[in-house]
């Protein structure tokens, strides 16, 4: 497994936690269920209700490997905390600023997983040791309570991005990071590492851009029914990337070079121009053949799908959501 590109550095999986919203059906079960944001116009709340979903991803594949949905009410931080049963060994978690706590550190710590975050602006990382490649041992401590008085050893990286100039935290970064050997695994390279960070957004956009599409509110209007379109998208997100990776595979190519909107939209085609393929209904029924074969297969006597008229596509337009 460690062959594969941009799945792995230095021995370690490399993942990342993030979470983002989605707009459902403006209906009154969903409202209640989920909630609705604030905003600054009108009414000053939001026009549709909203689900908050956090994510556990392989950055080298984009593979969504665990999930938790929960109303906009509920916080990120709160969702991710409940990912650390999908980590282990073996495994380097990358996370922006707003989840650095020492409650979701040990939760994450405790499996066994190491950790790369970013630290937020005001956070007082003082120096216990210093390294030769300019990073530090310090500590962080929770804010209040009885675990306040067992700080966590963490090693601190500082750096600026080239290019950038003036005071203020937007040419100057520091990460924490579980992994304190200094040698093994140098600053510099950690710091080039947490770029890798930003490809869960790459994740996010593809769901919800390319495969809901731009803009769309999801159509049920009942909270089980967003559940489960959420959980469908997330599913053939995954069985879409798991494609890409054995399609890169055989071609010895790294997943990034394989087009995730070329995929779908190959996809799409295949399921449209022959339906029935898939089918969920057991041999025999559903189909309207009685000599329907087994699942995975096309039923007898088919006729085979009629190619496009030239100079037209087979692409089919899939009918808009309504709200």
């Amino acid at each position: 497994m460690q062959h594969r590109p941009g799945a792995f550095w230095r021995g370690v999986r490399l993942l990342a936690v993030d979470g983002t919203c989605w707009d459902v059906a403006d209906s009154e079960a969903n409202a209640t269920a989920f909630g609705r944001p604030g905003s600054g116009r009108g009414s000053g709340r939001s026009a549709f209700p909203q689900v908050r979903i956090a994510a556990l991803v392989e950055i080298g594949s984009h593979a969504v490997l665990d999930a938790e949905l929960a109303g906009c009410r509920t916080g990120e931080v709160t969702l991710v905390s409940r990912l650390p049963r999908s980590t282990g060994p073996g495994q380097l978690v990358l996370a922006d600023r707003e989840f650095l706590g020492v409650p979701l550190w040990r939760a994450f710590t405790a499996t066994g997983a190491d950790l790369l975050w970013r630290v937020p602006a005001n956070r007082v990382l003082p120096v216990i040791k210093q390294f030769r490649d300019g990073s530090w041992l310090s500590h962080i401590r929770a804010s209040s309570g009885p675990a306040r008085k067992e700080p966590v050893v963490v090693r601190v990286l500082a750096y600026r991005l080239k290019g950038r100039s003036g005071q203020g935290e937007s040419d100057g970064y520091r990460l924490v990071t579980t992994l304190l050997d200094a040698r093994r695994y140098p600053a510099r390279q950690l710091a080039a590492l947490y770029r890798e960070r930003w490809e869960i957004e790459s994740v996010f956009a593809e769901i919800k851009t390319h495969q809901r599409g731009p803009r769309v509110v999801l159509s049920s209007k009942t909270p089980d029914g967003v559940r489960q379109q959420i959980w469908a998208h997330l599913l053939v997100h995954h069985a879409l990337r798991e494609l890409m990776l054995r399609t890169a595979a055989t071609r010895g190519l790294d997943p990034d070079r394989v087009s995730f909107t070329e995929t779908l939209r190959s996809a799409r085609r295949s399921v449209t121009v022959t339906p029935g393929s898939f089918s969920p209904c057991p041999p025999g029924q559903g189909t309207g053949d009685a000599g329907a074969g087994p699942p995975g297969t096309a039923p007898a006597r088919q006729a085979p799908p009629q190619p496009a008229p030239r100079g037209e596509t087979q692409d089919v337009q899939l009918p808009p959501q309504t709200t």
